[in-house]
């Protein structure tokens, strides 16, 4: 009720927006109608790009956009626009390669101005407040003096974006992928941090999909340096600074080339995709300390990150009251004074000490070695160690739950909530604990009934009740990922129902027939900003190579070859560039590993089909599809084989079954 401003951004659903709707810029939200008709007083746009968990948008809105002066020379000059990029990442997209090509650094937050049609015509990320004003006034008085040149470049552009975001076949069929795969691995290697895991140098990103790629690699080609590499990432990261000790989960990324200092925002998408990724570091290296990570991190977005309704929310800040870190970091006289005579074995086990040093007497909790390591040279039990670790983090957790929390982004989004799901499916395989299914189960039914329209319609966002935004291909690719594998853990053919549904819309209005590839946002006439293909592998898979992923599932279960042509033919656009650049198309590797090596369907029917399903996936198995019914089916991978009374193991490979088997040895024998 006092906030002396109020712009067009205070209707917005997206909290980044509304952090912004008191600012005195006249904000307004993205307009695909604005771009389209082009603004009667021919001003620039100035669009201005970030997300609510990140640190220097907050610092430029402070510095820049809470600054009277600066909002008039922005209101005088331009039609300024906000776009949080998590609920629009079609516009991030398109910005942010104009920038690249501008031969600038993209990052957040990125500020581009524009022709009153929307085309890009300057950009960059973070402008002091003096920079930005001088810069943003240069920009303006060029178009006023100049407009014929700014027109010219604008169209140069345009045909760059255009060029870059559209790709043609390169070849007409794919290599023979097996040794194209070992020769780009041996390339990669080159790039590996042998002593602190991930990529060489800093900061550092958890890459769930890369790790994902080289444990299959490794598990496969019985490469022994690269299983060894996986395990000290996996181990590095859950033992650093990058890991919330206390609380559970991961901050985005490490500042550091250790782990030691995370930037401290907590993102869903990472988080559900390392369930997964720890889930089969367990299965394939029985680490506790990786089992640990799974239950916390879940715990953890069960607890701050999801919705009575079953939705799970996008992030938490890195600040609170202002300040990186402060709601993480401990002095050692809060610690002392929590801890009391839990004291003396805690700065050990947690660094107090030099190591866990941080700044202004601040201390960042992390372990050197695993919990039976520290045991062993602690003269305890493992018993013992973990009912005292298990009381620091009750008890530091209480503590920290008094303090101000960090913002938290209260919209969800399709796309990472699926990536959760399909997470939690790994981890129940993992573990056989029904806590992560029925997480898995409960988010799936909120997306199912909240996020879902008639004919297999998907929103990309949703908050309070309200949708906002149409669903992008991640946020399909996705969902039939997450949607597959939940049927391969509950043997619910429903769930494929929905597959289907989801699939069918997406073949209408996203495919591509000329490339063979899906359009990441859906097709029409006259798009505000350009459509493009998203091929590239980054922290989440790219939306074309998860979809080609579910065209092999699909071919699998339905025996339909037309779906097994569509994903080579999607191949033919990944392989010339995988030898160069392995670690971006990490989740093609996948793809082409499953074509070029054994690859099993294993279907399971009768009364005990989920319990001998369980006894089956306790190991780490990458290359295979599970299937079971407890009950006969109409799916053409388990039609005709239930038998009452009888639970029956089916080992296929392609759609051609070996002799069923009763047992669960029988049948890993078979898949040897």
């Amino acid at each position: 009720m006092n906030d002396k401003y109020t712009n067009a951004l205070i209707n917005s659903t997206s909290p980044y927006l509304l952090q912004h709707a008191h600012n005195p810029v006249n904000w307004q939200p993205w307009d695909d109608q604005l771009i389209k008709n082009e603004d009667e007083s021919n001003k620039l746009i100035l669009v201005s790009i970030g997300y609510a968990a990140c640190h220097w948008c907050h610092v430029m809105e402070h510095e820049s956009f809470e600054d009277e002066e600066v909002a008039k020379v922005m209101n005088e000059k331009f039609i300024c626009i906000k776009v949080d990029r998590e609920e629009r990442p079609d516009i991030d997209h398109y910005y942010i390669t104009a920038v690249h090509l501008m031969g600038l650094q993209g990052g957040w937050p990125l500020n581009v101005i524009a022709l009153p049609d929307g085309r890009p015509v300057w950009g960059g990320t973070y402008f002091p407040k003096n920079t930005w004003v001088n810069n943003i006034t240069a920009v303006d008085r060029f178009w006023k003096e100049n407009k014929g040149k700014m027109l010219e470049y604008a169209q140069n552009l345009q045909s760059g974006i255009e060029e870059t975001m559209i790709t043609v076949i390169q070849e007409d069929a794919p290599p023979d992928t097996r040794g194209l795969i070992e020769s780009s691995i041996d390339g990669w290697k080159k790039r590996f941090d042998f002593e602190n895991g991930g990529r060489n140098g800093y900061p550092k990103f958890p890459m769930p999909v890369n790790l994902d790629f080289l444990l299959y690699y490794g598990t496969v080609k019985d490469d022994i340096q690269v299983l060894d590499f996986v395990q000290l990432t996996l181990q590095k990261m859950a033992l650093g600074g990058i890991y919330d000790h206390i609380g559970g989960g991961f901050a985005r990324y490490s500042t550091d080339e250790s782990w030691k200092v995370p930037h401290f925002e907590k993102m869903l998408y990472d988080n559900g995709q390392l369930l997964g990724t720890y889930s089969k570091g367990y299965q394939q290296y029985k680490k506790e300390e990786y089992k640990k990570v799974v239950y916390e991190t879940a715990l953890f977005i069960e607890r701050e990150l999801m919705s009575d309704e079953g939705a799970f929310y996008s992030s938490l800040d890195a600040d609170s009251e202002g300040v990186e870190g402060k709601y993480y970091v401990w002095t050692s006289t809060e610690l002392k004074d929590s801890l009391n005579e839990n004291w003396e074995l805690f700065p050990r086990y947690y660094n107090v000490n030099q190591k866990g040093f941080w700044e202004q007497g601040n201390y960042i909790l992390l372990k050197d070695m695993a919990d039976e390591d520290f045991a062993a040279r602690n003269d305890l039990s493992t018993d013992e160690l973990n009912d005292k670790v298990n009381e620091w983090k009750a008890m530091l957790l209480q503590k920290r739950n008094k303090r101000i929390r960090p913002a938290l982004d209260d919209k969800t989004l399709a796309s990472w909530n699926a990536l959760v799901i399909y997470g939690l499916s790994e981890a129940y395989k993992a573990f056989a604990d029904d806590y992560f299914k029925n997480l898995a189960l409960k988010n799936a039914h909120f997306i199912k009934q909240h996020m879902t329209a008639t004919g297999g319609k998907l929103f990309h966002s949703w908050k309070q009740g309200e949708n906002a935004v149409n669903g992008f291909l991640d946020d399909y690719a996705l969902l039939i990922q997450a949607y597959i594998s939940l049927f391969e853990i509950t043997g619910d053919e429903l769930w494929l129902q929905h597959v289907q549904q989801l699939f069918e819309y997406a073949m209408n209005q996203f495919y591509d027939e000329a490339s063979g590839l899906f359009f990441y946002s859906a097709k029409e006439p006259k798009p505000s900003v350009s459509n493009h293909f998203q091929n590239e592998d980054n922290v989440i898979p790219a939306a074309n190579s998860v979809m080609a992923h579910n065209l092999h599932k699909l071919y699998l279960l339905y025996g339909n070859s037309e779906y097994l042509g569509k994903l080579k033919k999607m191949l033919q656009h990944i392989v010339p560039h995988f030898e160069k650049y392995p670690h971006a198309f990490a989740n093609w590797g996948n793809l082409m590993m499953k074509l070029t090596e054994s690859y099993y369907e294993v279907a399971i029917t009768g009364e005990g089909a989920e319990q001998m399903l369980l006894e089956m996936q306790s190991e780490y198995k990458p290359n295979v599809l599970w299937a079971i019914a407890t009950k006969q089916s109409r799916i053409p991978l388990l039609k005709d084989r239930y038998s009452s009374g009888k639970t029956l193991i089916y080992v296929c490979r392609n759609n051609s079954c070996q002799l069923p088997v009763k047992e669960a040895q029988e049948a890993l024998k078979q898949m040897e």
